[in-house]
């Protein structure tokens, strides 16, 4: 018979896979609390790094819907639940993993596709999200600007010749060529 603290263990870890974009299991046998503060800290406040059991966690899988971690849980497991940002949570966990061997990435889920450790190392290796914005803005600011230091360069040229027209005369010389093109149109029929 289920106890009260289990039932609550397995719908916390529930709702955990239900509002996380993504997850990582991993095996942290070996490592410290001191170790695993400082993974929590590098993973961020979005995410959640918890040490679970591995009973209830397939429990709250199934209920969830999640299958990438089925025949993985054995030994001790923690998950990282990600709500955050995917690819930096991927590679703190990675760069972690590489500073302290005693952290083993087993597998994980992104958008409900399952990874293994080496799409997980993959996943860890694209640019953040942030670095990808940027480069998209960079892309679409360049044309504008260039058009902008076109047309920069052009009024200082005809500053410099001294041939820029005064405000008020560009808008009337522009009024004049309109109405001649209409009237040229007009007569033309007229004529055959």
């Amino acid at each position: 018979m289920a106890t009260p603290s289990k039932v609550a263990a397995v719908e916390e870890i529930t709702k955990d896979f239900q509002d996380s974009a993504a997850a990582v299991l991993t095996e942290y046998r070996g490592l410290s609390v001191a170790q695993l503060k400082k993974l929590r800290r590098a993973l961020g406040q979005d995410n959640k790094f918890s040490v679970v059991k591995n009973t209830l966690t397939a429990i709250a899988a199934k209920e969830a819907g999640v299958e990438a971690f089925d025949g993985q849980l054995a030994g001790p497991t923690a998950i990282a639940f990600i709500k955050g940002d995917a690819v930096a949570a991927a590679k703190s966990l990675t760069d972690f993993a590489k500073e302290n061997k005693q952290l083993v990435i087993k597998t994980g889920y992104f958008e409900g596709k399952a990874l293994d450790a080496n799409e997980v190392a993959a996943l860890a290796a694209l640019e953040s999200r942030e670095l990808q914005l940027a480069r998209v803005a960079g892309v679409l600011k360049a044309p504008m600007s260039a058009v902008a230091r076109v047309i920069d360069a052009l009024r200082i040229k005809l500053e410099e010749e001294g041939g820029a027209p005064a405000a008020s005369e560009a808008p009337a010389a522009e009024a004049e060529a309109p109405a001649e093109a209409a009237e040229a149109p007009a007569e033309a029929p007229a004529e055959s």
